[in-house]
């Protein structure tokens, strides 16, 4: 059966997901006024299959994947979600049921977050598929958080857990059976499913003084963050918050700690608070329903970030972070 051209997909998948502005996708572009008072935060990343998911990973899952790891950008930042575009490049196996399902999945969690479909593209690929996002965010003027704003005396703190996705993609590529099936399923689940923590904003705002999210690893994006400033930082890695999942994981194999800190998708929150500032955005984490801890301290220094297990040695990785180059 003959597949329906890109006139006719667009109005049957993506058209319903067009939000104000947007003109029902018929026109090249669309229109977005900020909120009187604030300004545009803008970011864009791309998922690519064999890359970033698994070609056979549920198509409703990688749409998921593609605008939450957009949304965690813009909740770093402390920005509301506005809208976004999407460029699909297709390869020449596609089907309609596997659009269907992407469409399905991008919707729900378009609703979910509140951020609409504005426009975008699709086109041909002759290679894999790729799934880009650029996700257009608001916070009042002058305000959003910058990634290397960070001051000697702050104290790091990350959301969530750390690791769960990266012990995640490990188990897809070797299973591990003798690890209890609730434990696999979880981490799996937060590989496949990013959860941008856009209930963080109103605490970040109020008490962060730098932010990032977590999308390489969590000591490589701190030596991002830390990059070019003059200054270090010690981290205490029994504090470094992990899930029963993960805990289970790295008590059958101790050496899927390194993993955990240092693989890439969890899509967690990085941020430095000043210490006067800490207990209040815990709390407010804490009562926004995204929990978060304090793992170390900003320090003057030109050295890489430490981390220090639990006998106050230094951990050293063989990789700091995913790099796609």
């Amino acid at each position: 059966m003959a597949r329906a051209g890109e006139e006719a997909l667009i109005a049957r998948y993506f058209a319903p997901l067009a939000g104000p502005g947007a003109e029902g996708l018929r026109d090249d572009a669309a229109s977005l006024t900020p909120t009187l008072g604030h300004d545009l935060v803008v970011t864009a990343d791309a998922v690519v299959a064999g890359v970033h998911y698994f070609p056979d990973d549920p198509p409703g899952s990688i749409a998921v994947k593609a605008l939450g790891v957009n949304l965690s950008d813009l909740a770093a930042k402390g920005a509301r979600p506005r809208g976004f575009l999407l460029t699909l490049a297709l390869p020449d196996d596609w089907t309609e049921m596997w659009l269907a399902t992407f469409a399905e999945g991008l919707g729900a969690a378009s609703r979910a977050h509140g951020c609409p479909l504005l426009g975008g593209d699709t086109v041909r690929s002759d290679g894999p598929a790729l799934i880009g996002i650029t996700a257009f965010g608001e916070v009042p003027s002058g305000t959003m958080l910058r990634r290397q704003a960070a001051q000697a005396g702050d104290r790091l703190c990350v959301s969530g857990s750390i690791g769960d996705a990266a012990l995640g993609l490990a188990l897809r590529l070797a299973p591990d059976p003798a690890l209890g099936a609730s434990h696999r399923d979880a981490l799996l689940d937060r590989y496949l499913h990013p959860r941008p923590r856009l209930a963080l904003i109103p605490a970040l705002r109020r008490h962060a003084r730098a932010a990032m999210d977590v999308s390489d690893g969590l000591a490589g994006d701190l030596r991002k963050m830390l990059a070019g400033t003059g200054l270090t930082a010690r981290i205490d890695v029994p504090a470094v918050p992990l899930s029963a999942a993960a805990g289970a994981a790295i008590a059958r194999e101790p050496g899927r700690l390194a993993t955990a800190l240092t693989g890439g998708d969890d899509y967690e929150i990085l941020c430095a608070v000043p210490p006067d500032n800490l207990s209040a955005f815990l709390a407010e984490a804490r009562e926004a329903g995204v929990p978060a801890a304090a793992i170390g301290t900003v320090e003057s220094g030109e050295d890489p970030p430490c981390f220090l297990d639990g006998t106050s040695r230094a951990m050293d990785f063989a990789r700091t972070a995913f790099s796609h180059f």
